[in-house]
């Protein structure tokens, strides 16, 4: 069952930002992962107004988008974030 990665990123230093960018495509490829959905414009059709990045992942399941986010190779990347983005990172299983 496919798993997705559903993020809501609020960047606050862009230069520094585009370090992470450079670095997780890899990973995510490394575990089977792909993008859904990278940024671009987004529209809130309800409830309060989201302004943040929205990013959507998609792994072949949930032990391999796990790895990924556990991985070496994405700590990596995510030490570049800190201090350029703050974000929320939410697991679920597909259908």
């Amino acid at each position: 069952m496919p798993a997705y990665i559903i993020v809501h990123i609020n960047v606050t230093d862009p230069e520094r930002y585009e370090n992470y960018k450079a670095l997780t495509p890899a990973a995510i490829e490394a575990f089977g992962g792909k993008f859904i959905v990278r940024g671009g414009e987004a529209e809130t059709l309800e409830g309060p107004e989201e302004t943040r990045r929205v990013v959507v992942l998609e792994f072949p399941d949930k032990a391999s988008a796990k790895s990924f986010y556990d991985s070496e190779q994405y700590q990596l990347a995510k030490k570049e974030r800190e201090g350029a983005a703050e974000g929320t990172f939410v697991l679920v299983e597909g259908v």
